[in-house]
């Protein structure tokens, strides 16, 4: 399909684990804000 596979995570993580998840999160969102915005997705005015 093309995905970078930087750009796509599955984690296993209990309903008990809050500070864990919240980490995963924070730290997948870091990672997707540094790699910018993804080349596949064509830009919204040419989806249109």
């Amino acid at each position: 399909m093309g995905i970078d596979p930087e750009r796509y995570a599955i984690e296993w993580v209990s309903s008990a684990e809050a500070p864990r998840f919240a980490q995963l999160v924070t730290k997948f969102t870091e990672k997707i804000k540094e790699l910018g915005p993804n080349p596949v997705r064509a830009p919204r005015a040419m989806a249109a």
